[in-house]
């Protein structure tokens, strides 16, 4: 049965808060109070206003709890019922325009509850309104409800005086049983989610986390709903319990409930047209659009959610775009592409710079009696068209996944690999190095694109977008540790197939192809990166004007160590275990104190790459520094310009197969038709950017060549 309380009309917009939950010497509004910072003067109406506002049709159940400014025209409130304490600012005779809806600026035809309204404000048939805090220059018009309760949380994971804790909103990500949740909070980066959902035995460390959270907020109730300045909001149902920022821009939408829309001039946010979003963290400058649905959610800066896709329980990283596709119980880093209808279905932490193809779906619902388990996939993840994959699986950086429906668990731990299942053989066949030998635009291409897109505001976390880092390259040294022991220091032909154990869980065959070639060109670009590290170290020091001084940058003694992705940034393995250390010793007692921690491992980062690749060519190179003389650097170098030369020239040639494809031309009448389509391949601006940077490459080689000849 529903229950249906009567109460006085005239208790109408008071009693907000009940008096328990007052603090002593207090009234109702001393949230509202503190909120407010307008800096507008507020008055009583004068009886000749009072007077105008009953002859246009307004209603108050008390007149003196209408307060105005002294700039209010009450000839520009029409129609409008006002209970509780009502404020309002400066009203003109003017109207504001905002993509060709044009409204006379006032209060017209809505029912307003104890709220606090702006200058030159445009609200018109709004239904029910009560409990918010407008701002300056707003629009609202044909909503149905905008309402705030006492109890509001507006998305962040934590409880109001006197709630349950049952109320309380965890998002339960990476894995289906809740067993890695954490809770959401406003300003939440991808890396505090990653080490939240970690570390699960360490009961010390996760009490400390939910701590940094519950310290973030007070418990108190009768926080105001929020409408920031500029924001235009029309022809919405359903927002409540919503904090808005500032120039939001929100059409069309049928609930919003429970959220923190993030927005300013430099970074506004937009929801459009069917969208339904509760218990959710919205940050700046995202796109929501077309019948999007997200549930327990965090969609971090410039991140889109786009024709009907769906965000349950889930985290998605920076400068991501979800389309048509669904998305459950997941943690994804930044930069991530997924479109085309395919789906998480099962939980999944995926490392960022990823993309799903059409029809992709990772994770068979269900192969185990329980809840899925989990998917982690590193940097550069690409499932292919119609993949489908078992859980729980792991893939190394940069996994390219052909076509096909994997039967069995995988654990991919070779980096830059294709991998396909062979159905006529019956077995798995893994690529190492397929990116390089054959796709070297595309993966070129995508690092390039992702810096261009990183439209970021706050770049606490420094995200790293090389597909040649730390993560990847010491995944290439456990990868040259697996070749080694299938080549057993001898020579082998080229097109030889190895059998390998661990990839796959079956019993039947995983073949490795092309070990030769990959362990030679890991080893290749292992070296390639040492040099192109120490140089733009150089490049990066101009006060380094000679060998000698050169060399006193460089680590005595380099050791290659471990890292980590935090959240798109890569830290190394010491500096996080020395952060844990500092959270469960309470030496970092804030989500602040981890904040400041990325920013300075941001500012270290350039140095411990550069160490990290130094220690990786003399190992890879299986020389100690004392090896590294002028005359070897220099060889190093002009290796560093062959390696860059054929890169380009495999960026070049694998565009060109797209042209010299006769099923790709047989779509056009002629070459001509194909140019005036597609353009022409000597025309492709990538391609001409990456040779000029080539050029550029070769001219920093020769005066870097020239200066440690000094």
């Amino acid at each position: 049965m529903n229950l249906i309380r009567k109460s006085p009309l005239s208790s109408i917009g008071y009693g907000f808060v009940e008096k328990q939950y007052i603090p002593k010497g207090k009234n109702e509004y001393y949230l509202r109070e503190m909120q407010n910072r307008s800096g507008i003067k507020y008055r009583k109406l004068t009886a000749y206003e009072a007077e105008v506002l009953v002859r246009n049709g307004n209603t108050s159940d008390n007149w003196d709890k209408v307060q105005v400014s002294d700039s209010f025209n009450p000839a520009l409130v029409k129609h409008c019922s006002f209970f509780g304490l009502v404020r309002i600012g400066k009203l003109e005779a003017c109207y504001l325009e905002f993509n060709n809806l044009r409204m006379p600026v006032g209060l017209y035809n809505s029912t307003i509850i104890s709220c606090d309204i702006g200058d030159n404000v445009v609200i018109d048939n709004v239904n029910f309104m009560s409990h918010y805090i407008i701002g300056n220059d707003v629009i609202l018009v044909n909503i149905n409800e905008l309402a705030t309760t006492d109890h509001s949380k507006f998305g962040n994971g934590i409880i109001r005086e006197g709630e349950k804790e049952a109320v309380r909103i965890w998002l339960e990500v990476c894995n289906e049983n809740g067993g890695r949740s954490i809770l959401p909070f406003n300003g939440m980066l991808p890396g505090d989610a990653f080490l939240w959902s970690r570390f699960r035995d360490d009961k010390v460390l996760q009490d400390q986390f939910r701590n940094f959270t519950e310290k973030k907020f007070d418990k108190q109730r009768g926080y105001y709903g929020k409408v920031g300045d500029r924001t235009v909001i029309k022809n919405t149902r359903i927002i409540k319990d919503t904090w808005i920022g500032s120039d939001a821009y929100i059409k069309g939408a049928n609930k919003l409930k429970n959220l923190t829309i993030n927005s300013t001039p430099e970074a506004s946010s937009q929801i459009g047209e069917g969208c339904e979003l509760v218990n959710g963290i919205i940050g700046y400058g995202c796109r929501i659009f077309y019948g999007v649905k997200a549930v327990r959610f965090i969609l971090a800066d410039h991140s889109q959610l786009k024709y009907g896709a769906r965000l349950i329980n889930s985290y998605l990283g920076e400068n991501s775009t979800i389309s048509c596709c669904e998305v459950l119980n997941s943690l994804i880093f930044p930069a991530h592409e997924q479109h085309h209808n395919n789906s998480f279905l099962c939980a999944a932490t995926i490392f960022g710079q990823s993309n799903m193809a059409a029809g992709a779906t990772i994770g068979s619902n269900h192969n185990s009696r329980g809840a899925d388990g989990e998917l982690v996939a590193g940097r550069g993840f690409w499932p292919g068209l119609c993949v489908s994959l078992k859980h729980n699986s792991s893939f190394a950086c940069y996994t390219l996944l052909a076509k096909g429906d994997f039967p069995a668990e995988l654990n991919i731990p070779i980096p830059f690999s294709l991998v396909s299942n062979d159905v006529s053989r019956d077995r798995l066949v893994v690529m190492p190095g397929y990116w390089f030998l054959y796709n070297m635009y595309a993966l070129a291409r995508n690092s390039g694109k992702y810096v261009s897109r990183d439209k970021r505001i706050d770049k606490t976390q420094l995200l790293e977008y090389d597909y040649l880092a730390p993560d990847s390259v010491e995944e290439m040294f456990q990868a040259l540790e697996i070749f080694g022991k299938l080549l057993g220091g001898k020579k082998h032909k080229h097109d030889k197939e190895f059998t390998v154990e661990g990839f796959e869980h079956s019993k039947r065959k995983v073949v490795l192809l092309k070990v030769p070639q990959a362990d030679a060109l890991f080893r290749e670009m292992i070296v390639y990166y040492g040099v192109t590290q120490l140089l733009e170290w150089a490049n990066a020091h101009p006060n380094i004007r000679s060998w000698k001084q050169w060399t006193t940058q460089l680590p005595a003694k380099p050791e290659r160590k471990g890292w980590k992705n935090i959240g798109g940034q890569l830290i190394p393995d010491q500096a996080v275990q020395s952060l844990i250390r500092k959270i469960r010793k309470d030496t970092f007692n804030s989500w602040d104190d981890v904040h400041d921690f990325y920013g300075q491992q941001s500012k270290l980062y350039a140095k411990e790459k550069m160490q990290h690749a130094y220690a990786s060519l003399l190992e890879v190179l299986g020389m100690k520094a004392s090896g590294l003389t002028r005359k070897k650097m220099q060889e190093l170098l002009q290796q560093a310009v062959r390696t860059r030369t054929w890169m380009v020239e495999g960026m070049r040639s694998s565009r060109q197969k797209d042209y010299d494809n006769p099923f790709r031309k047989m779509v056009y009448e002629s070459v001509a038709e194909m140019e005036a389509v597609t353009g022409k391949p000597n025309e492709n601006s990538f391609i001409r950017e990456q040779l000029a940077l080539l050029d550029q490459f070769r001219e920093q080689v020769a005066a870097f060549s020239a200066l440690i000849g000094k």
